[in-house]
């Protein structure tokens, strides 16, 4: 670490120059692909409090320094009902990485605690409802998630294991709720491991999952679906060290000649159409 720089220089730092190959640089090359930021765009940045969200906080904060393109930015937190720690947590760590936060409170925690059926859709589906409306109230065209690298792989692996379909994690889409806005992953091509090792180097400390139906049934992390898919990943890279580029790379060229079927625009077809 630098000498003399406040904590927020020292994390800005590393981001430039210790961590430039593997974060700043896929960051840079997932806007300029999947053409992620444009001129004019005011960008509502949603930060859970973990690791990943705080850490694009930061990427888009110090691509508003350096780049050209002109637009702006919002650092919108919601509260779906944090307890006390955890969002005393958020506020100390926004105030040390000097990102400007916006907080807003909603009862998601409480609605999503009475439901038995699926709690986990439910609080995802309700997040990015309210996430969505307050972002295009302050005037967003935008908001930005802090989905990675892995959450692409795992979550295209999750839909075929116990989703029964082909379903990926797009780098952005059109809301079809709100008319206007879109969802952007500035951090799509960012590895986990190399966001673990940021956070290690930095001596940072973030929430964790802070979900209340896991505090109330007391379900442990590594009895989840996605950490099944994660230890899944994390076995075949011992005989096949590529393995999760060519995951990655499988979303990047789907061949629909070679499928039965296939789902577009919510509309089934079949290969029969134009066999």
């Amino acid at each position: 670490m630098s000498r003399g720089l406040l904590k927020h220089e020292q994390v800005e730092r590393s981001i430039i120059k210790k961590y430039r190959r593997q974060i700043w640089n896929p960051f840079i090359i997932a806007l300029k692909e999947y053409k992620l930021v444009n001129e004019g765009d005011k960008i509502a940045v949603c930060i859970s409090g973990g690791k990943d969200s705080m850490l694009m906080a930061k990427l888009l904060q110090e691509l508003k320094k350096y780049s050209q393109v002109n637009f702006e930015l919002v650092y919108l937190v919601m509260d779906p009902g944090y307890n006390i720690e955890n969002r005393r947590k958020i506020e100390e760590n926004a105030r040390l990485l000097n990102v400007p936060v916006t907080i807003f409170e909603t009862d998601i925690f409480k609605v999503t605690a009475k439901t038995e059926k699926s709690p986990c859709y439910l609080c995802a589906r309700m997040r990015r409802g309210f996430l969505y409306s307050r972002a295009k109230q302050l005037g967003c065209n935008k908001i930005a998630l802090g989905h990675h690298f892995n959450d692409v792989i795992e979550t295209t692996l999750l839909g075929m294991f116990y989703g029964s379909q082909l379903q990926s994690m797009p780098p952005k889409l059109h809301s079809t709720n709100f008319e206007g806005m879109e969802l952007i992953r500035p951090m799509y091509r960012i590895h986990e491991d190399d966001i673990i090792a940021w956070v290690r180097y930095n001596k940072l400390e973030f929430i964790q999952c802070a979900c209340r139906v896991t505090e109330r049934e007391k379900l442990e992390a590594g009895s989840s679906k996605r950490q099944e898919v994660k230890r899944l990943i994390k076995e075949l890279k011992k005989t096949n060290p590529n393995i999760e580029k060519s995951l990655f790379s499988s979303v990047h060229s789907v061949c629909l000649d070679t499928f039965a079927g296939y789902k577009s625009g919510g509309i089934e077809h079949s290969f029969l159409e134009n066999y």
